[in-house]
């Protein structure tokens, strides 16, 4: 809560206006917590939106408000947004601007995790590839299987995946549980397995700047 007018703010509302608010997708949570963990931080306050508002885009700009408006609620001063643009189609640069708040830049996370000008000169050979990040890998049931029917409807495999000509993982960590658990998802959607070592990419950058 705010002080009223005239009166100092207490020792939370001192402490907040210190501290950084991130509110950032669900899927890059654990990213964005050992991201900061390498870098030293101890004025990142971490705040998630629910992961699976990417199988709904439309859901996450107006998300991402309230939480915003949440955040000033709570004295924040300043507030950093964990999401590329993520398929809202600009409406989440939108909020941003209309908040003045800054996001990663990029259209996904695969894109920041490659590093967006290396995705940029990809692009083409990108098109065609569906991506697995350690996220993905250690959700892939719960996260796109359950929530697409695959697993009621398996024959739905070519409707979602026909166009796609690879797999590729792009791991965060090197994790071989992880890297057994993405070529399970590869084999599983019938594509051919590629594993690329990224790290974090953009978004170590992202945050060291905040």
């Amino acid at each position: 809560m705010k002080p009223r007018p005239g009166e100092a703010p207490g020792p939370g509302e001192r402490n907040r206006e210190k501290k950084v608010r991130v509110i950032a997708c669900g899927m890059i949570a654990r990213e964005v917590l050992a991201v900061n963990a390498q870098l030293g931080h101890d004025h990142v306050d971490l705040k998630c939106i629910d992961a699976n508002y990417h199988h709904h885009p439309e859901r996450i700009a107006p998300a991402v408000e309230r939480a915003i408006l949440r955040a000033r609620q709570e004295g924040y001063r300043h507030i950093f947004i964990g999401y590329a643009d993520c398929g809202t189609g600009g409406a989440l640069d939108r909020v941003c601007a209309d908040h003045g708040v800054e996001r990663i830049e990029g259209p996904h996370c695969f894109s920041f995790y490659i590093g967006n000008a290396d995705f940029e000169a990809e692009a083409d050979g990108m098109m065609t590839t569906f991506f697995i990040t350690d996220f993905l890998a250690r959700h892939f049931e719960a996260f796109l299987i359950r929530p697409l029917g695959l697993d009621r409807f398996p024959e739905l495999r070519s409707t979602y995946f026909g166009h796609y000509e690879r797999a590729l993982y792009l791991a965060q960590t090197d994790d071989p549980e992880l890297e057994r658990k993405a070529r399970d998802a590869a084999s599983r959607l019938g594509l051919p397995y590629e594993r690329r070592v990224t790290g974090y990419g953009d978004l170590s950058a992202a945050l060291a700047d905040l």
